[in-house]
């Protein structure tokens, strides 16, 4: 029988929420229908923005959304977006095969209505390829100034007297490639620039910062096992040449390329497709160790300033490593329009729970974290049409995750039987006020699992709740909304060696259980710590 041990005395670190963040961008269908549908549409809605959706994205509480983009940023000037709706300017969308008219009708007051909303902090990140410092500048005034200027002014006339607040600001984004095809020396020298440009928003005097303001600077390619490397080892000798500009962040990307075949359907492979997909997700782990460690190398060669002013009086500098977009990305999504629309089946399910698991292991060295994309685009949580919704199965990884939000990571180790790539067991364990949660993911395509979970002391169940379907290849459409959903697990558990049919009471099995569990599948048990 799998073995597995939960180490509940030995913790690895806290984990942040904002590891489950979101990120939605001008892209396809994702703003517009999938977020925005305008007041007067026959779709229920919030000022313009889906009921539905919002509604949903509230149930899951994100830390933070990440937007305009993306791509789309690169080409966004944000006074596009604010004051009356009907004067503001048509553009057009050429944002990686949308190819469609942009109106305008979603802006910087309706993101931050939607952030409000759904209780999550907004990330803007900011035109670094066709906009200028000074435009950025402007952006953060109009945003964040609180004392009366002609900027803040302007935000009150557009509907809030009261700042916005914004703490996190991108700057840039992925430069190596459509944000400007930058060299890590070209874009250091520019970011230099726009870091610098930033109002303080404070007294300006060491303690009184609260940090109001974090740069986060374009991270590599995630995907590129050379270029990576290169990149964030280029950055940051750039940066350290003169003196360094303000660095609190770096914004590592990484999809899970599935585009072997791009006429494959996203719910139509066999197992070894679901294999590959699965396994080559688990890369992600890899590429934050190397990242974190070259940060850190980075760090260290920053030499002491000749002279200590104001800016320095504090400890040594720090940088974040982030994950502004993750997710799968399979070729058919190339083919679709709305451009990169995608159906997320029990695979994607699998990959993301994976993933978010990565990150949690991961806490001491990732901080934040954001899904590519909330509705419509590839990885998403929600799929719209019209007047159709539905949450996709990613949705309910997310909703049973949450139970791990400020909670501390812990040791736990699995001994398989079966130790090939093929249908192994995953595990992740957190543990809050006394209550352990737990995941296990079974990777087989087809068989179920047993396992033995091992306490070092005495621990009650009080819940288990499972994602699978019927198939592997099960999704969530339009026509059968609930497909695959969380349910509540029956005769999943063994205590000793008598089944627990009534499991929803706690029961005491000591500091062992068996369990089952079933073939593609996300399961988290929940266990009360004894006295």
């Amino acid at each position: 029988m799998n073995k597995i041990k939960i180490k509940e005395s030995k913790t690895i670190g806290h984990i942040n929420p904002k590891l489950h963040s979101q990120f939605i961008e001008f892209l396809g269908s994702c703003i517009y229908d999938g977020i925005w549908v305008g007041e007067n549409s026959e779709i229920p809605n919030y000022n313009g923005m889906r009921k539905d959706v919002v509604d949903g994205l509230k149930e899951l509480a994100p830390p933070v959304i990440r937007w305009p983009g993306g791509c789309y940023a690169d080409t966004y000037h944000w006074r596009d977006g604010i004051g009356p709706r009907e004067d503001r300017p048509i553009t057009y969308n050429e944002n990686f095969g949308t190819f469609t008219q942009d109106k305008n009708q979603f802006g910087t007051h309706e993101f931050m209505e939607l952030c409000r909303r759904v209780g999550a902090e907004p990330w803007l990140n900011v035109n670094m390829m066709t906009g200028s410092a000074g435009e950025m500048r402007e952006w953060m005034e109009y945003c964040n100034r609180e004392e009366d200027t002609t900027l803040s002014s302007e935000r009150a006339k557009n509907g809030s007297k009261k700042a916005f607040q914004v703490k996190y600001w991108g700057i840039g984004n992925e430069s190596w490639c459509g944000g400007g095809n930058a060299t890590a020396e070209s874009y250091a020298d520019v970011y230099r620039q726009y870091a610098s440009a930033i109002p303080l928003f404070h007294s300006g005097m060491p303690g009184h910062e609260n940090e109001k303001i974090l740069r986060i600077a374009c991270g590599p390619d995630g995907n590129r096992s050379k270029e990576r490397v290169e990149w964030t080892g280029r950055l940051f000798q750039a940066l350290k040449n003169f003196r360094q500009p303000p660095l609190d962040a770096l914004d590592l990307h990484f999809y899970n390329w599935n585009i072997t075949n791009l006429k494959e359907k996203e719910d139509e492979f066999e197992g070894a497709d679901w294999y590959r997909v699965i396994n080559s997700c688990l890369k992600l782990e890899e590429v934050i160790l190397e990242q974190k460690q070259l940060i850190e190398e980075g760090l260290d060669s920053f030499e002491k300033p000749e002279v200590m002013s104001a800016d320095h009086f504090d400890s040594p500098p720090k940088c974040r490593l982030v994950v502004g977009e993750w997710g799968n990305w399979h070729g058919m999504a190339f083919q679709s329009k709305p451009a990169l629309y995608q159906q997320c089946s029990m695979r994607d399910a699998i990959t993301s729970a994976l993933t978010l698991d990565i990150f949690h292991r991961n806490c001491s060295h990732v901080e934040m974290a954001c899904v590519a994309q909330t509705v419509n685009v590839l990885n998403s949580l929600f799929l719209t049409k019209g007047k159709e919704f539905v949450k996709t199965p990613n949705y309910d990884v997310f909703k049973m995750y949450m139970v791990h939000r400020d909670a501390s990571a812990i040791e736990c180790e699995c001994e398989e039987e079966n130790t090939s790539e093929e249908g192994r067991l995953f595990i992740f364990a957190s543990i809050k006020d006394h209550i352990i949660n737990f995941n296990v993911i079974n990777t087989d395509f087809k068989k179920e699992k047993e396992a033995c979970i091992q306490f070092e002391k005495n621990a009650a169940l009080e819940e288990v709740t499972v994602l699978n379907a019927d198939s592997p290849k099960a999704c969530n459409t339009f026509q059968n909304p609930d497909r695959v959903r969380a349910k509540s697990g029956q005769n999943l558990v063994k205590a000793g060696k008598n089944p627990v049919n009534e499991w929803r009471n706690p029961i005491n099995a000591g500091k062992e259980y068996q369990v089952v569990i079933p073939p593609a599948s996300v399961s988290v048990y929940r266990f009360r710590q004894e006295d």
